[in-house]
């Protein structure tokens, strides 16, 4: 594992939508839009986080968030001709990225982390999603972060191998917090990081095992 800067997403909502403003008048317009970019993620990784964020609201959606949502689909008209382009490539590595934030929610004080996986140049797999659990620092955020990745980067060496084209290569991982890179691979357990022991133990396996 290595460190890494973190990267800005190139729609951002300033990530701090609240609950403040008047309920949206058609709210079957505004999930039937959410909805419809979900879908859309599949081939813009683009957009993963700030749809993620709007996905939040589903149930209690008001007009800041309808102004968000208007602006993803503002950024989305402009970039009609976005989207992945795969290759073919003779490196056959595995690389990835993840980051979050620490208690970026407003609300509930909730992490958000996202990764990204490349084989080669071609990006295989991403993902922005809301930590269920509440992280008590920013290395425990960051560390929920790299057990996700780690778990998708396991699941696609498997898949590789039943396509019966396996990796021969180490998986690199790239993180953004100097915390993280030295529970990935420090034996010893300490006493602020036992309530994350499961995926430390589990990032730990992988990593001893190149």
């Amino acid at each position: 594992m290595q460190q890494c800067n973190p990267c800005q997403t190139l729609v951002d909502t300033k990530s701090k939508i609240g609950p403040e403003g008047t309920p949206v008048a058609d709210p079957t317009l505004y999930c039937s839009l959410v909805g419809a970019l979900q879908y859309l993620t599949f081939t813009r990784p683009d957009l993963s986080y700030v749809v993620q964020q709007v996905c939040l609201y589903m149930h209690d959606h008001r007009e800041p968030h309808l102004l968000a949502l208007k602006r993803i689909l503002h950024y989305v008209r402009g970039t009609l001709d976005h989207g992945l382009h795969l290759h073919a490539f003779s490196m056959t590595q595995l690389v990835a990225y993840t980051n979050a934030d620490w208690a970026g929610c407003p609300v509930t004080r909730r992490s958000t982390s996202g990764y990204c996986v490349f084989l080669g140049d071609n990006l295989l797999s991403w993902s922005a999603k809301r930590q269920v659990t509440l992280s008590r620092s920013s290395a425990e955020a960051e560390y929920r972060g790299v057990a996700n990745v780690v778990a998708e980067t396991a699941w696609i060496h498997n898949l590789l191998r039943e396509l019966h084209t396996p990796l021969f290569t180490d998986t690199l991982v790239y993180c953004g917090n100097v915390s993280a890179l030295y529970l990935s691979t420090n034996p010893v357990q300490h006493q602020r990081t036992k309530h994350i022991e499961i995926d430390i133990h589990f990032v730990r396996d992988y990593v001893a095992s190149g």
